[in-house]
């Protein structure tokens, strides 16, 4: 089934910019350099992980046929005040001047871009072949970097005046190295920058794929037992001839054993969701449940009423026609 996407937008936020708001205020300066210390990161690495990940939610964000517009838009003067957390929203008067000044009707922040690294070091014996092809013991140095990457996300809805979304992201990159000496086992370390931007990267494109309705698999459990039509109907059934199978489940909705009665229903409503049509789905289950008791039928009604709910909100972030 299509499910509706974890993030409705207004159907009249077509023309979209990407902002970083990532970046530290001057008053956080001695704060991310205190970080920078104690979380072994390079000064670049977390620009360079910001901007991958503003680049993968740009790329998504193009893709997307919804939008007629998508553009990086390069704002001044709107950093982190409050280092590697959620800062305050932006004003709305400063979002209407991004957003008038650039022809958008909202706007996709990174609000905050930070990573956190610990270093595992430890130490094994092992034998290695000396100069003459001899085994002698050695000490092998291995060293593992664990490396968090946290993002904070916010959508700005300038025509309507809201927040449309607030979403925070955690990843984590693990990267490893080992050596006869610590030197070596330290390289672990070498290529870090790289790993933790393309991690980046897939965190700025699912941001943007939240946006979208997803297909998802889902299972049903129906009646094979009764009489010899629900047998019959079964092997239709594993066929995929569902409507071979449905001519036989009505015919036993007027079955004089309620029991069976009341599995015929169900078994209806099943092959009602299967055909997309959830209000006759639910009409079947519902005189399953009341008329025949059967309470797997009341647990069904309360499925196919939740899908309905989740059905509206697929129609409205439909694109009109």
């Amino acid at each position: 089934m299509l499910e509706p996407a974890a993030v409705t937008l207004p159907r009249d936020m077509e023309q979209v910019g990407v902002i970083n708001r990532s970046l530290p205020q001057s008053e956080t300066g001695v704060m991310e350099a205190v970080d920078q210390v104690f979380s072994l990161k390079s000064a670049e690495m977390d620009k360079k992980g910001a901007a991958s990940a503003l680049d993968g939610l740009t790329e998504e964000l193009k893709k997307n046929d919804r939008f007629t517009t998508v553009r990086y838009v390069d704002v001044a003067r709107i950093g982190n005040t409050t280092y590697g957390v959620f800062p305050a929203p932006l004003a709305w008067d400063r979002v209407d001047e991004i957003c008038r000044e650039h022809d958008l009707d909202g706007l996709f922040s990174l609000e905050f871009y930070d990573t956190d690294s610990a270093i595992d070091y430890s130490t094994r014996r092992v034998t290695i072949k000396g100069p003459l092809g001899v085994e002698i013991p050695a000490l092998e140095h291995h060293a593992e970097v664990r490396t968090t990457i946290k993002t904070g996300w916010r959508i700005y809805y300038n025509t309507g005046k809201n927040i449309i979304d607030e979403f925070t992201a955690v990843e984590t990159v693990v990267t490893g190295g080992r050596g006869l000496n610590p030197v070596e086992a330290a390289k672990a370390i070498t290529g870090r920058t790289e790993a933790v931007q393309t991690i980046s990267g897939h965190i700025g494109r699912n941001y943007g794929l939240s946006i979208l309705p997803y297909w998802t698999r889902v299972s049903r459990a129906y009646y094979v037992r009764g009489n010899n039509n629900f047998k019959i109907a079964k092997r239709r059934a594993q066929t995929g001839n569902w409507d071979g199978a449905a001519e036989l489940w009505l015919m036993e909705t007027d079955n004089a054993k309620g029991k069976i009665a009341g599995r015929a229903m169900y078994n209806m409503a099943i092959i009602s969701e299967i055909n997309g049509n959830l209000d006759d789905a639910i009409e079947w289950a519902s005189i399953a449940y009341e008329d025949y008791g059967d309470k797997r039928a009341l647990r069904y009604v309360r499925t196919l009423q939740n899908r309905q709910v989740r059905a509206e909100r697929l129609r409205y972030q439909s694109p009109q026609e």
